[in-house]
């Protein structure tokens, strides 16, 4: 859910560049992915979950890994 998420937010983010529609498609990745994932499309955020002990410390490694693929193929698709 990581990859699909943060791929939705990069291609949102690169394609329309729009405050607006960026916060939209935010919300509705959150809503979409928090129940399955925790809704972390951001490294930063899947680190700072870990450390508070909301997220196991043994998933941060694939969730930054599938967010990070997740943008590069986002931002391919946006291109």
């Amino acid at each position: 859910m990581e990859f699909l998420g943060t791929m939705f937010l990069s291609f949102v983010v690169f394609a329309t560049g729009n405050y607006l529609a960026i916060g939209a498609a935010l919300a509705m990745a959150v809503l979409v992915g928090g129940a399955i994932s925790g809704g972390a499309f951001n490294p930063a955020i899947a680190i700072a979950m870990a450390y508070k002990g909301a997220l196991d410390a043994n998933m941060v490694l694939p969730y930054v890994i599938a967010q990070i693929l997740g943008a590069i193929v986002g931002a391919y698709l946006a291109r």
